[in-house]
């Protein structure tokens, strides 16, 4: 699988479960490691989402930062805010399936890497985000197997490595005979017991 599709496996996998949430959830509290700035609820991390969601047709068209500037400031979300971040996904989802060079540069906040790197990173944020999301709200979630596949392909190999750089967190025990998704998300830290 190339990483743009398995970044669309994951960003399909997130909408899902977003698109499950109800107007009363978007006042959940999340908890704090769920995001590097302060964002109290479910409704913030949502606009997290949409912010990163929206930068994905800029950083294919190889623009930086500073080209694109504050032009994805303040609210995306307004009255309707799952619809907005659909919206934004629809963009996002038709600009990755125009991308035909997966070794083109993106222009990161962490320095510049083939998009190939851009997919398969964002990929893993948003699929065990799928999967918190789903725990909070309650809904019953399961990646889909391609997609626990190709994290398994992608992500464990380097799982030690993520670790250090703090996007995955200690490896965390899973009851004997877990399925795949439950062993992925114990060796990259995900796994929540409760």
């Amino acid at each position: 699988m190339t990483a743009d599709q398995q970044f669309l496996l994951a960003d399909a996998a997130l909408r899902e479960v977003i698109d499950r949430i109800t107007p009363e959830q978007l006042d959940l509290a999340v908890p704090a490691d769920w995001s590097s700035t302060s964002v109290p609820t479910l409704r913030g991390i949502l606009a997290l989402h949409a912010k990163d969601e929206a930068w994905v047709p800029d950083v294919i068209a190889g623009r930086t930062i500073d080209e694109v500037g504050d032009t994805w400031n303040g609210d995306l979300l307004g009255d309707d805010p799952i619809a907005a971040y659909d919206a934004i996904n629809d963009r996002a989802t038709a600009a990755v399936e125009t991308v035909t060079d997966l070794e083109a540069t993106a222009h990161l906040s962490y320095g510049d890497y083939p998009l190939s790197v851009f997919f398969e990173h964002t990929s893993y944020y948003r699929a065990f985000q799928a999967v918190a999301i789903a725990k909070l709200i309650g809904a019953h979630f399961h990646m889909s197997d391609a997609l626990v596949e190709a994290l398994w392909q992608t992500a464990v190999p380097q799982a030690e490595q993520l670790r250090q750089w703090h996007v995955f967190g200690p490896e965390v025990a899973v009851p004997e005979g877990s399925d795949r998704q439950t062993q992925l998300l114990g060796i990259t830290g995900f796994y929540d017991p409760s």
